[in-house]
Order: structure tokens, then C-alpha cells, then sequence
């Protein structure tokens, strides 16, 4: 993370660019322990993993869906498996209209489409909503050529079980059918996180309100948010040379 502090020039813009160098790995879990029918966690350190977040709840219309996917008594990764196979079947990976995007689990089951936020928001509101832990993760894609500029983001979800985060993309294995096992549990390596969570509060702290999720800079002028039309982005990647 990065806090930058400036007065505004005559311009009315402030450039700002940052690099990193990154080794990307295949994140894979042990998917045999992770079908161990333990008790999950309940302690202050799940806490944030098991309730709600204000466009993930866990009652109402999610505890209404949930009560229709899978068996509540197998173990939490049968159950997670049952949560990721529902995901997939019901939603729509479609970027079209309004309301998408913004990671709203409700949004998700009132109209069942979307991008990568609403599928993991479902996926998460439905795990937290049966005590099975959950956590959201955003950064970017990075395609297969040695450079390229970055289009968007792309987040996933985790589930705890057996002791252990198991990673999921519900979005790409909706968009790549042949690949739906694969990605119940391994992520690949044409990725980079950035960061975890919702409803973030920022140190210094902001003076708006919590950030939805992080992955675009976020921006305040004069103590308020500036709308994020008026911050212009651009990502590109490329392969380090002798590394």
C-alpha cells in the first residue's frame, strides 16, 4: 500500500506511477486434507471471514437460497462444493446493464449475472451463511505473451476447511467449462493479488466511507472521495529481462 499526500498544481492533475516486481506462482491446496470433517473455526480471528459485509449479507434472501444448495451436514467442503457447482449453474457471467460489478451478493440472486465480484460475493455470502469462513481477493490478470496492457481486474474467493484456505474461481471456471475442477481449489499463475477483503477502512483513515473493495487507487480532495471517473488508470505488464 501507498499513501501519497500533495497540494494540487495549476494543472488541476497529479501523475503518480508505481512498478513492482513480482514472482508468480500456481497457488494449489491440499485438496485430501481439506475434505476432513473437523469443526471450523469460530474464534475473534474468523470473525471477519463469518459475518457480513454491507453488499455480502448472510440472512434474508441468502439464508433463503442456501437452505437450497447441497447437504448442511456434510463437511464444509462438500458443502463449499456444492456452494462453487450452484455459482456456476445459476449465474451468467454477463458484464451488460446496470448494477454489475459491484460485488452485490443480492444483485447476484435477483438478476444472476454479473463479473467476477457478484459470482465470489454469492459464493461467499452462501458459505458465510451456513459457518463455513470466506474471504474475497482482488488484482489483475496477466495474459499467457511476455507483455501486454492489463484491461480490467479479477478477483476470487477462498473457503476454509481442513485447516486451510482452498482457493476458487467460480467466474473463470464459468467461462472456461473444461477447467471447473481445477479451479475448486488451485489458482493459476496468470494472476496477481492486490488485495483482500471489503468494506475497508484505510490507514491513514479516509474520511469517506469504508471502500467497497481495493483495487483501483482511491482518491480524496479536500476530505472527499473524488468520484472515480476523474482518476484515469492504466495497467501493462512485461516480463523482467535476465530474471
Amino acid at each position: 500500500m501507498a499513501h501519497l499526500s500533495a497540494n494540487a498544481p495549476p494543472s488541476g492533475s497529479i501523475p503518480v506511477t508505481i512498478g513492482f516486481h513480482v514472482r508468480r506462482v500456481e497457488e494449489s491446496a491440499d485438496l485430501e486434507r481439506a475434505q476432513a470433517n473437523i469443526p471450523e473455526p469460530t474464534g475473534a480471528a474468523f470473525a471477519a471471514y463469518l459475518g457480513p459485509d454491507r453488499l455480502v449479507p448472510i440472512d434474508g434472501k441468502i439464508k433463503l437460497v442456501s437452505a437450497k444448495v447441497g447437504d448442511p451436514d456434510a463437511s464444509a467442503y462438500q458443502q463449499a462444493r456444492a456452494i462453487y457447482d450452484y455459482v456456476i449453474a445459476n449465474m451468467t457471467y454477463d458484464k451488460s446493464g446496470k448494477g454489475w460489478g459491484r460485488g452485490d451478493a443480492i444483485y447476484a440472486c435477483n438478476v444472476k449475472k454479473g463479473n467476477c465480484t457478484d459470482f465470489h460475493s454469492l459464493f461467499i455470502a452462501i458459505a458465510r451463511s451456513r459457518g463455513i469462513p470466506a474471504r474475497f481477493t482482488i488484482g489483475f490478470p496477466l495474459g499467457a505473451p511476455t507483455e501486454g496492457k492489463i484491461p480490467g481486474y479479477h478477483c476470487w474467493a477462498e473457503f476454509y476447511a481442513g485447516g486451510q484456505w482452498v482457493p476458487v474461481d467460480a467466474s473463470e471456471a464459468w467461462k472456461h467449462p473444461q477447467l471447473r475442477q481445477y479451479y475448486f481449489g488451485h489458482l493459476d499463475a496468470d494472476r496477481v493479488a492486490f488485495t483482500m477483503g471489503r468494506d475497508l477502512v484505510l490507514k491513514p483513515r479516509q474520511s469517506g466511507a469504508p471502500v467497497n473493495f481495493l483495487i483501483y487507487p482511491y482518491v480524496e480532495v479536500d476530505g472527499k472521495p473524488l468520484p472515480k471517473e476523474q482518476i484515469k488508470n492504466q495497467f501493462e505488464y512485461a516480463a523482467a529481462v535476465g530474471r
